[in-house]
């Protein structure tokens, strides 16, 4: 056994076993991970929910920060880096599975709003690891698509043309929000649809967050609803998690507690990359990988004929079935504050299992679904 302890929130999956060959590994909520528990940790593995800066870190021997997660806001880039402590997020572990979570979401709204989602035109409001691989996806479906992203267009380094925010809330009407949550710099993004921004959705629009909440004024959107009946809301992300606006919740279309990107390779993948981060820093080796815990292919039945509407929503509801999701989700919204927390809490920590397309081989009818749309929305094909 070698000498690094570790303490890990004990959400992340298989954290316990992949960081074992490593050292000792000890296991804690997030939310309760306190100073005094890392007093003799020289590594510590989280998740947005732990707050990681000198209130925390300040007289510990903690030498490396992994979080298993995409986003770095909760974490004191700055304070890390002034006091040489190493740091590695999992940056796109999770981006297939959030992308493919916006589609589900948008086809099952598609159902119970009574509209046709191959007629909308979209805006993509982030063109990282998630915003791309959403494009991709419904380019694939034939969905019209625009992209908004100052900070990568001013870089130049994407061919991707891209239009301005006011663009895109004045000329879509399905936007998608992919960015992250920075306070500062040139493109804040804290608020960035707040009350004017959101005034300006044109109507009939469908409105996504499955970036971070605080993205999206959630009182002014609250307020928008109760004035405007024409607009489709699906959040998975919320100012003030865990406790977030109940009258939101019960409010907006589809409702679902931060778990677009968990699909079981999207939290595996998050284990394994802090875990190789965490090897490469201390000079160490692990037995551990993903691979070893996924399981087998599963199958699609297509049972409506031809490649109309109803046929692709039978294909995402089956891949996976969100209204699920909310439901479990909404049955919680009369909980005082503390039963509600653990409630989000819970339907994270025991989350049903979700594959992403890859893993699905779509059986269907002559004339069915097109096959080169399905194989560029990643699934295999047979029959």
């Amino acid at each position: 056994m070698h000498g690094v302890k570790i303490l890990a929130d004990h959400n992340i999956p298989c954290v316990a076993d992949a960081f074992h060959d490593l050292g000792e590994v000890g296991l804690m909520p997030g939310r309760d991970i306190r100073r005094e528990h890392l007093l003799d940790c020289q590594c510590l593995i989280t998740r947005t929910v732990t707050r990681v800066d000198e209130a925390l870190l300040a007289g510990t021997p903690v030498e490396f920060v992994g979080t298993a997660t995409i986003g770095t806001d909760h974490i004191d880039l700055e304070y890390l880096r002034q006091n040489g402590i190493a740091c590695s997020n999992a940056a796109g572990c999770n981006a297939e599975a959030a992308a493919e979570y916006v589609i589900s979401g948008l086809f099952a709204m598609s159902q119970h709003g009574d509209f046709d989602p191959f007629a909308l035109k979209a805006g993509i409001v982030g063109y990282g690891n998630v915003g791309s691989r959403l494009y991709q996806k419904l380019d694939a479906l034939g969905i019209d698509c625009r992209v908004c992203d100052p900070p990568l267009q001013e870089t130049g380094e994407s061919a991707r043309d891209f239009v301005d925010l006011d663009e895109v809330l004045d000329g879509c009407n399905f936007i998608s929000l992919h960015v992250p949550l920075t306070r500062d710099g040139r493109y804040p993004t804290f608020h960035l649809l707040d009350r004017e921004r959101l005034a300006q959705l044109v109507t009939g629009s469908v409105l996504v967050n499955a970036a971070r909440g605080e993205v999206v004024d959630n009182a002014a959107l609250l307020e928008l609803l109760w004035e405007r009946d024409d607009l489709s809301v699906f959040l998975d992300t919320w100012e003030n998690e865990p406790l977030v606006n109940r009258a939101l919740l019960r409010h907006v279309d589809l409702a679902t507690p931060h778990i677009a990107g968990y699909s079981i390779e999207g939290r595996l993948r998050g284990t394994q990359m802090v875990l190789e981060a965490a090897c490469r820093h201390f000079g160490l080796e692990s037995g551990w990988h993903m691979t070893q815990l996924l399981p087998a292919a599963r199958s699609i039945a297509i049972e409506a004929a031809g490649s109309g509407l109803e046929s692709w929503r039978s294909l995402f509801r089956q891949h996976c079935d969100i209204r699920r999701d909310h439901d479990a989700f909404v049955a919680g919204a009369d909980f005082d504050d503390d039963r509600f927390a653990q409630h989000f809490d819970g339907l994270r920590r025991v989350y049903p299992d979700r594959l992403e397309y890859e893993r699905f081989t779509v059986g269907r009818r002559k004339g069915g679904l097109p096959d080169k749309v399905l194989r560029r929305l990643g699934f295999k094909i047979t029959g």
